[in-house]
């Protein structure tokens, strides 16, 4: 059997039934994620598909559109980049409420709003539908016309003010705020762990400048501060990662700077300057392996932190940029929308916020008392 600590760690763990809910929620994110746009409805680069008559349609809204023409030129990539970044349309095609062939025409009414009806327009249908010959052995021309020019799409969260499918945009926003807060996390740890670190170690000056350095840092609100370092930076996605983790690193300096204080005296830490190691082994080797625990319980925190942060920054408009789908920014665009008949455009991803960051939250609390932090004995 095994009885090594993470193995109690992880059993301990499991038992919190609401954190380990939370850690299966994050992974199905994860999941979604990085499949990307091979589960989206809309394939298209930034599931940017604007068709402007379906504004605001409610979630669950089905319409019946028409292919008009494919074109030949657009390339059709393989399944990694498809995954990564999206396969543009090939096809236009139009929302109608109705369409008739007549000999050899068609007569398509296309849908413009719930009470306007609009002219109908006449196509050859030789031209939308070349393979529609009164001489195919697949049907009739009104068969052939259904099957290869009709096909019909729901929208299972509806539509956004320029006629966006919206699950497709939150499924992509998933992109936008895993990202963000796994990269933050990672820059606040490198940051924070090195300086937490030497402080702590050395002591004296170096730690009396270093505690200065963090309670400056830890004085000024953190949206404020991420705010001055986009200014700095610029607008943009990747300036985003590098403003949101130089603002969260001083939780995990102040926390590794108390727990290698504590540990520097303990007996496995003689043994090592006794037998000569250097100060960067005992630190990295010896020290930082036993206070894994509580720097993954801050990690965990610093994630929720981090994607809030994103998401503010984003509906101010320092964040993702359009078209780019972000969180924040969906309900920059329709928090109007919220005292009206389309809470949902706003709603839905201020609640996807909302359950991503309880999640990370329930994570952080179970992996405290999985790895007792408060009163955990250290290991050799």
């Amino acid at each position: 059997m095994d009885n090594s600590p993470s193995k109690k760690v992880w059993l301990k763990f499991k038992r919190n039934k609401l954190a380990f809910s939370g850690l299966i929620f994050i992974l199905l994110l994860v999941l979604m994620g990085i499949l990307g746009y091979i589960i989206t409805p809309d394939s298209s680069p930034n599931a940017n598909t604007q068709i402007l008559p379906l504004n605001k349609k409610k979630p669950g809204s089905t319409f019946k559109f028409i292919i008009l023409n494919k074109s030949p030129n657009v390339k059709e990539v393989g399944f990694f980049e498809r995954m990564l970044s999206g396969q543009k349309s090939n096809v236009t095609s139009v929302p109608i409420t109705s369409y008739r062939i007549v000999n050899n025409d068609v007569f398509i009414t296309p849908y413009i709003g719930e009470e306007e009806k609009a002219k109908e327009i006449k196509y050859r249908l030789n031209e939308i539908c070349p393979r529609c010959t009164p001489y195919s052995k697949l049907g009739t021309q009104a068969t052939l016309f259904e099957m290869y020019n009709v096909y019909e799409k729901t929208y299972w969260l509806g539509t956004d003010i320029y006629g966006r499918d919206l699950l497709s945009r939150m499924i992509l926003g998933i992109r936008v705020s895993l990202s963000v807060g796994l990269m933050a996390v990672l820059i606040s740890l490198f940051i924070g762990v090195s300086l937490g670190a030497i402080a702590g170690y050395f002591g004296g000056r170096i730690d009396a400048a270093i505690s200065w350095f963090m309670n400056v840092v830890w004085s000024l609100p953190s949206l404020l501060l991420v705010i001055a370092i986009s200014f700095a930076l610029g607008k943009g996605f990747w300036q985003i990662f590098i403003a949101v983790g130089l603002s969260t690193w001083v939780d995990v300096a102040r926390l590794v700077r108390g727990q290698v204080m504590a540990l520097k005296e303990v007996e496995f830490v003689e043994a090592a300057r006794a037998l000569g190691f250097s100060t960067s082994r005992t630190i990295i080797k010896h020290i930082l392996p036993n206070i894994a625990g509580p720097i993954l319980v801050v990690a965990s925190s610093n994630f929720a932190s981090a994607i809030l942060l994103e998401t503010g920054l984003s509906f101010l408009g320092f964040g993702a940029q359009p078209p780019m789908a972000s969180w924040g920014s969906m309900i920059k665009e329709h928090y109007g929308y919220i005292i009206m008949d389309a809470a949902y455009l706003a709603v839905l991803p201020g609640l996807a916020i909302m359950l991503t960051v309880y999640a990370f939250n329930v994570l952080a609390i179970g992996l405290r008392d999985a790895f007792d932090v408060k009163g955990q004995n250290t290991t050799v």
